[in-house]
């Protein structure tokens, strides 16, 4: 029997997408030297959203907005609300710390979709909440006065948001089969809007235009928003669920490595430990062990 081949390029689709998201924590971190979260955020998604309005009709595909109720309970879930509170956070909490609580987002996921969806979880479901709820309380570190509170809620908070954009993602997929790409641009640009207004009613410093500001939005625009976005949806089109579930664990991780480098945030031992947690309660929930073994 021949082996299958391996798919090379989604697995260099995968590569890029993860070094891509990670390094954005740190672009959003510096982005508030020059700008306040709410306008920096809502400038990268609007533009986000225009480039893939243009790949849309560069491609051909379908322009009609999806399900109209719940691409906007989506967009201002997940664009809003998720995007929004994460930069909320990073005005107060490392950029490491931030990720690491908002990318708990697939235990948070577990619950509303039992919630919402009737879809109870299995025992290994549970066991990855246990675990990823001794991860998260070493990541908070109370015993340590907590640190600065407000970061730490508003990641949490951003990503039980992130949680429930995907459970509802989950419905209309299954529902209504939309185009992943016009499902994304319209989500994206209902988002958009959320955060436009949130930025008008929200008294922030005024924005300083300066090279290095616009290519950081150059990069969260371009980079992080849209080219991450199509190499992620050709990452879940060639590679077994399990796999492009599983790569979510190397986000955060490699964002605290890389917060580590460059702007010399080192995580604490408390933070090494829930990091190892929070990775074996993601390796439970997305249930890697048991699809190796079958």
């Amino acid at each position: 029997m021949n082996k299958p081949t391996r798919p090379h390029g989604a697995l260099i689709a995968l590569a890029a997408t993860v070094l891509i998201w990670s390094y954005s924590w740190i672009v959003m971190k510096q982005a508030l030297h020059y700008a306040g979260p709410f306008e920096f955020v809502a400038l990268r998604y609007a533009l986000g959203t225009v480039v893939l309005g243009v790949v849309l009709v560069a491609t051909r595909r379908p322009l009609r907005p999806p399900a109209l109720a719940g691409t906007i309970v989506v967009g201002v879930a997940q664009t809003a609300a998720f995007q929004g509170l994460s930069q909320l956070a990073l005005t107060t909490g490392g950029v490491g710390h931030v990720a690491l609580l908002a990318y708990a987002m697939p235990f948070w996921a577990v619950l509303l979709a039992w919630a919402l969806l009737n879809d109870r979880p299995t025992r290994r479901h549970w066991l990855g909440i246990v675990l990823a709820a001794i991860g998260l309380v070493c990541v908070i570190a109370p015993w340590e006065g907590l640190g600065s509170t407000q970061g730490t809620v508003y990641a949490l908070l951003g990503g039980i948001c992130w949680a429930l954009g995907t459970v509802v993602s989950k419905k209309i997929f299954i529902r209504d089969r939309p185009d992943p790409l016009t499902f994304t641009a319209w989500q994206m640009g209902f988002g958009s809007i959320a955060l436009i207004a949130v930025a008008l009613c929200t008294p922030e410093r005024a924005i300083e235009w300066s090279a290095p500001f616009v290519g950081l939005l150059a990069y969260s625009v371009f980079f992080a928003t849209s080219l991450a976005w199509a190499l992620w949806l050709l990452v879940v089109q060639r590679l077994p669920a399990t796999v492009a579930s599983i790569s979510s664990l190397a986000v955060p991780v490699t964002s605290v490595l890389m917060a580590w480098v460059i702007l010399a945030e080192a995580p604490s031992v408390s933070e090494w430990i829930g990091i190892a947690f929070v990775v074996a309660g993601l390796i439970a929930v997305t249930g890697v062990a048991s699809h190796r073994a079958a």
